[in-house]
């Protein structure tokens, strides 16, 4: 098999090199694929139906800038601030400066380092095994930092831009029209891809509870909006295999085994501009390789579920946790979608506000003020759902 990943000492450059043909092939397929344009919903205030049938053909749908100007700016300002104050190496308590660290208020910390270029989950038993092969890992550059941050933790507390931004009117309207209405979250996530430096996250389906049910859909384990602060490039951008979402539960091994290596034959990069967010089926098959590329990527991730498939479900977080979703927990993580829509409005009085239905009638309580952020904002996403 001519699998980059058993290459040994390849660097980045040589895999830069060794994937430009499957880059480049896989971008014309993508921009080939009629899902990509603004939200638009209809008169009722749901999502177009063009662009729901292409959603659930495709399973995923590229909307075209969504962040206004002056929030892009606020957003790549607030991650910039979060980064530069990470801890220098996951066992430090002090970032580069040497200052105490940001996060340590936060039950959870907020980061997560790794290797440079480093597939850290491929072919390993975390997230309960479902990165089931390794992808390439090439050697970074000499001058290249020991650790990276890979990912943030729990976005709406950490950065009130990102708080902001989950309160989209047009991104709730058409997470209603997939899930319906009483939709509840899932977790907030930032994915950092630094040119030369982001690890990469081997293929996988999210997902780990309904895949047997008698009642499996296409959207079984809902979705996540993947909002891009730096355009998404095909050197740097998650990778998924359209129409998987309808397939079941697929065999990754044999997909990579059938293509010949790592690189899945018939792969799109979800390719985007600054401002885009992506609505990306959690069932796709999909990745993202070791990012040897010159482009910065930064995905500010938060997923939806249908609340039918999360209510009263037992089952373990990916930290091996027993958890039960029952109507108590639902309700108070999805305050968090009502306080970002105030502070939404707080920030852009100038739009028409989305009304979040299960919580319509607690309008007062879940005001966005430093009393809610001190109660339900701070450790929220230690509420988080998993499914």
């Amino acid at each position: 098999m001519n699998n980059q990943a058993s290459s040994g000492n390849l660097t980045a450059e040589e895999h830069a090199k060794g994937m430009a043909d499957y880059f480049r092939e896989g971008a014309e397929r993508a921009r080939k694929l009629p899902n990509r344009g603004p939200i638009i919903l209809d008169k009722s205030g749901a999502l177009d139906a063009d662009i729901l049938a292409a959603y659930r053909t495709y399973g995923f749908y590229v909307f075209e800038n969504v962040m206004r100007a002056d929030e892009l700016e606020e957003l790549r300002s607030d991650v910039a601030d979060v980064l530069a104050r990470a801890p220098v190496d996951p066992e430090s308590n002090l970032d580069s400066s040497g200052q105490p660290a940001f996060g340590a208020e936060f039950t959870r910390p907020p980061y997560r380092l790794a290797k440079p270029l480093s597939d850290p989950l491929g072919g390993t038993s975390n997230n309960k095994g479902r990165h089931p092969v390794a992808v390439a890992a090439p050697t970074p550059a000499s001058n290249a930092p020991r650790w990276t941050v890979e990912l943030l933790h729990g976005n709406l507390q950490l950065m009130d831009s990102c708080l902001r931004l989950y309160g989209h009117p047009g991104l709730l309207a058409a997470c209603a029209s997939v899930l319906g209405d009483d939709f509840v979250p899932y977790n907030e996530v930032a994915f950092i891809k630094e040119p030369g430096l982001g690890p990469a996250v081997a293929w996988h389906q999210d997902g780990t509870t309904h895949w047997d049910a008698d009642d499996w859909d296409p959207d079984a384990h809902g979705f996540n909006y993947m909002a891009q602060l730096y355009p998404s490039t095909p050197g740097n951008a998650v990778w998924v295999l359209p129409g998987s979402h309808r397939l079941g539960k697929v065999d990754i091994k044999q997909l990579v085994e059938d293509s010949g290596s790592e690189r899945i034959e018939g792969a799109v990069p979800l390719i985007c501009g600054a401002g885009d967010v992506i609505m990306t089926n959690r069932q796709l098959t999909h990745g993202s390789f070791a990012n040897s590329s010159p482009d910065r990527r930064i995905t500010l991730n938060a997923g939806f579920f249908a609340r039918r498939r999360v209510l009263n479900v037992t089952t373990e977080l990916l930290s091996g946790e027993p958890a039960t979703f029952d109507e108590a927990r639902v309700a108070e993580r999805s305050r968090m979608i009502p306080i970002a829509i105030d502070a939404r409005r707080q920030r852009f009085p100038d739009e028409t506000g989305y009304v979040y239905r299960p919580l319509a009638d607690r309008e007062d309580e879940n005001r966005w003020n430093e009393a809610t952020r001190q109660t339900v904002v701070k450790n929220y996403n230690l509420r988080d759902m998993y499914i």
